[in-house]
């Protein structure tokens, strides 16, 4: 089965099982332990599809085994990881609210830096074993975002509030205006992906370590402040809008466009019309998907409020988007290798930008 039939076929595969999967929860129940739990998954999962793809206990086992044997080792680390996240984050207070939930939120991109822009660097100059690279890029991911969210994520909107802690950090900027920023990052470290790396690959010595990883976070970085300045200032938009209806429509575009269709819709273009038009196809797919993401919402729990000042709506799309239906399409993509489908495909956009 030839792409990108293929993807379109996983990715409809992929959506139904998401959204049968949401339809378990009521909307406590997901907002709290169920998209927590997911958060923390998607660290671990991003490491073992970028840094270490051949675990000993998946190598040279076939289909849906392999992909069984990979998901079960990601669902352990994230059953290790979000307890402990949310005792040294989220005073242990269950169900986890908005605080820790915010800090699973943000190692993503973290992850997603470490991972993809700086190729797994600086711990590549210390083993060659894939596990070891990956497991030092995890830690290394949530220690990094510790640090950022001490620094830059301030609660003191929330004192006052059920869901305030008191060891909640005082930083910089407001907290969801800061997670909002960050994840936009992601969004412009993805749109250099859809160009494949160009124009920096024009420039052998930019494709270097940590040159590369340095230059790729300071796009993004101009990228996120561009969308920031538009939508929140000139636009006068809420943040949460912003990253229901902007941000992560793109990144779910995206995963759809380059991981679950493998770059194919526009394989015989050259760069940088492919990527415009890979842009484009990421903005359509995703915000018409986020749309009936919507739709399913509005259905299922008869109209969630939006907006100020529990951002029901927002925080339910986010999540369903980003911490379910994500994470579910590159399992079937990356763990299952399209599992149960006829294929043999190539190698995901992701892996060649390590090089």
């Amino acid at each position: 089965m030839p792409q990108p039939l293929l993807g379109l076929i996983a990715t409809t595969l992929v959506l139904a099982v998401s959204l049968a999967y949401l339809a378990l929860f009521d909307f406590g129940t997901f907002v709290g332990w169920v998209a927590f739990v997911m958060l923390c998954l998607i660290p671990a999962q991003v490491v073992t599809v970028v840094i270490a793809p051949n675990p000993p206990w998946a190598v040279g086992r076939a289909q849906p085994i392999r992909g069984l044997a990979l998901l079960a080792g990601t669902i352990v680390t994230a059953l290790v990881v979000a307890p402990l996240v949310l005792w040294i984050v989220g005073e242990g207070v269950s169900p986890p609210g908005p605080i820790p939930s915010h800090y699973a939120v943000i190692v993503v991109p973290t992850t997603f830096f470490l991972a993809i822009a700086f190729g797994g660097w600086p711990f590549t100059r210390m083993s060659r074993n894939g596990g070891v690279i990956g497991t030092a890029v995890l830690i290394a991911a949530y220690l990094i975002t510790y640090g950022l969210f001490r620094l830059a994520f301030n609660y003191d909107f929330m004192q006052g509030a059920p869901v305030y802690l008191a060891s909640a950090p005082s930083g910089l900027h407001n907290a969801v205006m800061a997670l909002v920023f960050y994840v936009t990052m992601l969004a412009g470290m993805f749109l250099v992906l859809h160009f494949d790396l160009r124009p920096l690959t024009k420039a052998p010595a930019v494709m270097k370590q940590p040159l590369l990883g340095i230059i790729w976070m300071l796009v993004s970085l101009a990228v996120a402040a561009a969308v920031m300045q538009v939508t929140t200032v000139s636009m006068s938009k809420d943040p949460m809008w912003v990253l229901t209806r902007v941000t992560a429509p793109f990144i779910f575009g995206t995963i759809i466009v380059l991981n679950m269709l493998q770059n194919s819709l526009f394989a015989k273009m050259r760069q940088p019309l492919k990527g415009v038009a890979n842009v484009i196809a990421a903005v359509v797919i995703g915000a018409a998907l986020g749309q009936a993401y919507g739709y399913f919402s509005d259905w299922y729990f008869n109209e969630l409020p939006m907006g100020q000042p529990g951002y029901e709506y927002e925080i339910w799309l986010v999540n369903a988007l980003l911490s379910v239906t994500f994470p579910f399409l590159i399992f079937e993509a990356a763990y299952f290798n399209y599992w149960p489908l006829p294929t043999q495909p190539a190698s995901p956009p992701a892996a060649a930008a390590r090089t």
